[in-house]
């Protein structure tokens, strides 16, 4: 990468991209970490996520603690991934060149970018299909309305995300806050409970969907703290982060829970409409504004994130500037891309949820593994900076160890792979269809990591203790 200084910011437009944010130029407070990502769950995309299990048979209170259980595992993953925005001043995926290499890192880039893309898409169609079938509008229209929205935002960058969302966090706490008491009032009316059953596919597919919503933030949640002073507290990111990503994921999984039995609707939009309007007038329509335009901002959050990985993967090949015609050319491209495959889906959306989440969640689970093995046991977040931007570098142009480790344990998954409609392996047909694919594949990279790497730990004090104090010399930003 060329690390010649940034461009200034134009008309508030950020300067940064995957270049080096340095100390001067840090701010923002560690506890604004914790509104933020609450917010970026903190819409009707969660609710869809209750409707999981109440789709496959599973009882209230079985949805309720595997979409718990899974958004604690999932957001462990995730919130340890945070403290290393403020320590190393990156984006997440420039910090795995260290396990995978100057150019080996494409190989999580592409699916992180798979991912970030598939959020987008499947946003995109969970609103354009609830705005349709609430007040009859366009899809098409809906869907490009709502990405470009996204899109401008991402464009300005970080600054304008942590205000977006700040503002929306206090919009819909109270709104949400208001219905959640009718509801256990008992002013919303709703049918008896469905039946339901347990079965341990069902419990552990609504689990694995659950933490697939917050593990695939690991990738970028270093994105949006890496503007931290580098002295920030890492028991403070990690706990604010956690605490924000957790809890309104698992109130809202709760929520659509308890909508998706008793009131029997597989639109989240459409059920949050009704519920809240049997609270007070309009109270519907507001919830409903309030969560579109937190999925707005947070479909804004993927692009940015979406941009910083392409990028990335553009540097891999060929050293790029982080201009800001580069970064409006490249969100133009994914925001077209997102909107083509939206308007190009439609069916059951809650399908489209769930499997989307499972695949993210067997692509990434290898990554984060290795890229937390790495920072927090082998290296104890001892980086040569300049390296990570050298293709012979310390960290040399392949990382062969995280490679091999990656797909080791990406091999290993597949036969316990669970896609529901598409392929159930072999493994997970004899156990009975339960999805275990994912702490598989996580599991067998950081033991496949941890093994290859015993003789590399011992030699890489001298390189590394070296270049533990960030070097800013010509990093330029």
């Amino acid at each position: 990468m060329n690390t010649n200084a940034s461009p200034p910011a134009i008309d508030g437009i950020e300067s940064h991209s995957i270049d080096f944010v340095p100390e001067d130029e840090r701010h923002g407070r560690v506890w604004d970490q914790g509104p933020f990502w609450f917010l970026s769950n903190f819409h009707f995309f969660a609710i869809a996520i209750g409707f999981v299990g109440p789709s496959l048979g599973l009882t209230l209170g079985a949805t309720v603690a595997a979409g718990a259980l899974g958004i604690v595992l999932g957001t462990a993953f995730q919130a340890f991934h945070a403290s290393q925005g403020p320590e190393m001043g990156l984006p997440q995926m420039i910090q795995s060149r260290a396990q995978f290499g100057y150019r080996g890192v494409m190989v999580p880039l592409i699916g992180t970018l798979v991912s970030l893309m598939g959020y987008n898409v499947v946003s995109t169609v969970l609103v354009s299909s609830g705005a349709h079938a609430l007040w009859g509008l366009n899809r098409p229209a809906v869907a490009a309305a709502l990405s470009l929205a996204a899109a401008v935002l991402a464009v300005w960058g970080y600054d304008w995300l942590h205000r977006v969302f700040k503002l929306l966090f206090w919009v819909g706490l109270p709104l949400f806050t208001l219905l959640t008491l009718a509801i256990l009032s008992g002013r919303v009316a709703g049918a008896a409970p469905v039946a339901g059953h347990f079965t341990w596919a069902a419990f552990l597919t609504q689990l694995a969907s659950a933490a697939s919503f917050n593990v695939t933030a690991a990738p970028y949640v270093s994105d949006y703290s890496r503007y931290l002073p580098r002295d920030t507290p890492r028991r403070l990111i990690i706990g604010n982060v956690f605490a924000g990503s957790a809890l309104s994921a698992i109130w809202l999984i709760i929520l659509g829970g308890w909508l998706a039995t008793r009131l029997g609707s597989d639109d989240a939009l459409l059920v949050l409409d009704r519920a809240g309007n049997q609270v007070a007038p309009y109270l519907g329509t507001l919830l409903v504004a309030n969560s579109i335009a937190a999925l707005a901002a947070t479909v804004g959050m993927n692009a940015y994130s979406g941009m910083l990985t392409f990028v990335t993967a553009a540097d891999c090949l060929r050293p790029q500037r982080p201009t800001r015609r580069l970064r409006i050319i490249v969100i133009a491209v994914l925001m077209l891309l997102w909107i083509c495959v939206s308007v190009g889906f439609g069916g059951n959306a809650i399908a489209y949820v769930n499997g989307m989440l499972v695949l993210m969640l067997y692509f990434l689970m290898p990554w984060t593994a290795v890229n937390l093995i790495d920072y927090f046991v082998l290296r104890q977040g001892r980086y040569s900076i300049p390296d990570l931007f050298r293709p012979d570098g310390i960290y040399g142009a392949w990382g062969l160890r995280g490679l091999a480790a990656y797909a080791v344990g990406f091999a290993a998954s597949v036969p316990f792979f669970v896609v529901p409609g598409i392929y159930t392996g072999a493994a997970a047909v004899r156990l009975g269809g339960v999805d275990v694919g994912w702490l598989v594949g996580a599991g067998v990279s950081a033991v496949t990591y941890l093994l290859s790497s015993p003789a590399w730990r011992a030699r890489i004090g001298d390189a590394d203790t070296q270049g533990s104090q960030v070097r800013e010399e010509g990093l330029g930003g």
